[in-house]
Order: C-alpha cells, then structure tokens, then sequence
C-alpha cells in the first residue's frame, strides 16, 4: 500500500529528518538513502522500519537539517611551508631586499596552515530510533486508512462471490433433474420401443450425477470465503494468506464451471472468475 510519514529530531548535536515512502510491493523491499554518518546503522534501521511496515517497497530518506558539530583542527603541511620559505629567500635575494624571512611571513603564505573538520561523530542507533519510529507510525497510520478503504471493496467482492455461489446451489438440483430425464428420454429413443432396463438406467443416472455433483466444490468455496472475511477483518497482515485464500476458491470455481453443463451456472461462473480476478488485483495493495 502507498503511504507516507516523516519525522526529525535531535541527533549528535544536529537535526536529522527522516522520510519514509511505501508503494506496493509482493514482498519487503527496503531501499535506504542515508548520509555517511548513518551507514554503519543501516541493517538496524531496516529491521526496525519492518516491524510496522511487513510488506511494500519501502524508500527512507534521511538528511541533516542541521549537521552535528565537529571540532576543527588546524593542520601545516610542512612541504608548502618549506617551499614557501625557500622562494621567500630566493626572492629576497633577487631583488636585493632587506629583512629576514620570519615565521609570520611563512605562516601567511596559502594553505600552509590548513583548518580540518574533525572526523565525522559516530551516530548510535539509539539516538535514530525514536525518529525512525514516529516516521513509520506515521506511514503505517496513512496506510492503514487505505487498509480500510481496501477491506471494504474486498468485503464487497466476497458478498458478490457467495451470492454467485447461492445461485449455482440453487440450481444444481434442477440441473440433475433436467440431465436424468434427458438420459432417459435418450434411451427411450434408442430402444424404440423396446423395454427398457430400469436398473441399469438407475446406475447410469447415479453415475452421472455423482459426475456432476459439485456439493464439496460448494462446501470448500463457502469455508473459503468465511477464512477471507476473518483474514479481511482482522488486525494481522493478510495479504499472503488472501493470495492463497483467493488460489483455492479460483480452483473450486474451475471446478464448478468444469462440471456445469448448465448455462444458468456457466453464467454464475463467469461472474464468480470476473470478481477474483478483481479480488486478487487488489491483494497487490494489500499488506
């Protein structure tokens, strides 16, 4: 799901502001860009950032607002001041000046005294942490909005799929009646008269019902479909879950469809197919 959240605080005498953008992903994918100061706290920042946010591609941002204070250091290169010197006195020579080449007159001479930054404070993960958290809260909060706007689309296409269920139960019975009396009206025909085998008649018509029963087909989608809505409500990740979920009732729908022989029912499994494959486009969404 898309979300977004961001936080600064103090941190080694500076500011660090935090940012933290989620689009849709199958799975985790953490993808930082931190200053210097923070790589050594990488690995901490994406096992903390995955605690609230289990799924998604996941881009954190971190800069300073404010950089931490370092101490200077005021270093001489030693080779420039000698340099620096030497064509002082070549100088002098040349055109004949008075004088001495002092300290003061070397020390003035560019880049022979040289002012450094310290080196960069090391960041302990625990100064990070509380920031890294408030952003994620913040994102998992937007994300749990669209969560919920996500639910109850889901929600909505599992109605449309058991309603599209009840019809096909409904007409199952009717459908086996109509195929007995076909096969025996069939055989009716072929014997042209002759008597007919009521028996072996009762057997082919057990056969063929049995082959057209789609009484479990029916059971399993029905406990599908209440494993989805307990999935769909409840305050866990169940993106996963939902994938397979929707994997099986796609196959108890083939099922159904493969077993029809009825256009009313061929019907209801089209419609059944058009919503989930509606309903596992919105499982990518889905944390």
């Amino acid at each position: 799901m898309t979300g977004f959240g961001a936080a600064e605080g103090a941190v080694a005498g500076g500011r660090l502001r935090i940012e933290i953008r989620t689009v849709n992903h199958r799975f985790f994918n953490f993808a930082p860009k931190l200053p210097n100061e923070l790589t050594a706290v990488e690995g901490d920042l994406r096992e903390r950032v995955r605690k609230d946010l289990d799924r998604g591609h996941v881009a954190l941002s971190a800069r300073w607002t404010e950089y931490p204070e370092r101490e200077a250091t005021l270093a001489i290169d030693l080779p420039r001041a000698e340099a620096a010197a030497s064509r002082l006195r070549e100088l002098k020579s040349a055109l004949n000046l008075s004088g001495e080449v002092t300290l003061e007159l070397v020390a003035r001479q560019p880049e022979v005294l040289v002012s450094r930054s310290g080196e960069a404070t090391e960041i302990a993960f625990t100064e990070v942490e509380p920031i890294v958290a408030r952003a994620a809260a913040e994102c998992r909060a937007m994300r749990a909005r669209e969560g919920a706007a996500l639910g109850a689309d889901l929600l909505a296409r599992l109605t449309a799929l058991e309603a599209s269920a009840a019809i096909i139960a409904e007409r199952a019975p009717e459908r086996l009646v109509r195929e007995r009396d076909r096969l025996h009206a069939s055989v009716t025909q072929l014997l042209a008269g002759r008597p007919i085998d009521d028996q072996r008649l009762a057997q082919e018509i057990a056969l063929l019902a049995d082959k057209l029963d789609i009484t479990e087909e029916l059971v399993r989608f029905r406990q599908h479909l209440v494993a989805c809505r307990a999935a769909v409500s409840g305050d866990q990740p169940a993106g996963k879950q939902l994938g397979f979920l929707a994997q099986e009732l796609g196959r108890e729908v083939n099922t159904m469809g493969a077993k029809a022989n009825d256009a009313m029912i061929q019907q209801a499994v089209i419609a059944m197919k058009g919503e989930l494959e509606k309903f596992r486009e919105q499982l990518e969404n889905l944390e």
